[in-house]
């Protein structure tokens, strides 16, 4: 059985410091732009990927995580259940060390695929919940 709360604590405190936040865009009202935030407050580098590769909270965005040019630690994932998967597969495909699904963002399928090749793996939860509590 995979423990959850162990891979929440894992990927918050030893898997690294640069999350690629997928679905984070300039638009203040959306919940990716708050996380992000907080992500940045506790010492997490993000970097946007939405398709307008919109430079957000003071970092250069990009289009997918494949035009990131460096390696990335953790991909958070923003997006709707249908596109989530392919996003995990992405950041499989992208040497990430984990993939982390908002609330709400559930696709069991993408899940076992993505701890299958390795990489820990939360769904429907939200690190700017999670962190705090390890503090």
């Amino acid at each position: 059985m995979y423990d959850e709360e162990a891979a929440i604590r894992r990927i918050l405190t030893e898997r690294g410091d640069t999350w690629a936040v997928v679905g984070l865009s300039g638009n203040s009202a959306r919940p990716a732009y708050r996380v992000a935030q907080v992500l940045q407050r506790y010492g997490k580098r993000i970097v946007p990927v939405h398709p307008k590769a919109e430079t957000v909270h003071g970092e250069q965005g990009y289009a997918s995580l494949a035009d990131i040019p460096f390696d990335v630690d953790v991909v958070d994932v923003f997006v709707n259940s249908s596109l989530a998967g392919a996003v995990a597969d992405e950041a499989v495909a992208k040497g990430a060390k984990a993939v982390w699904f908002q609330l709400g963002v559930v696709d069991e399928d993408a899940c076992d695929r993505t701890r299958a090749a390795g990489l820990d793996m939360v769904m429907d939860h939200c690190p700017a919940i999670e962190i705090p509590r390890l503090t």
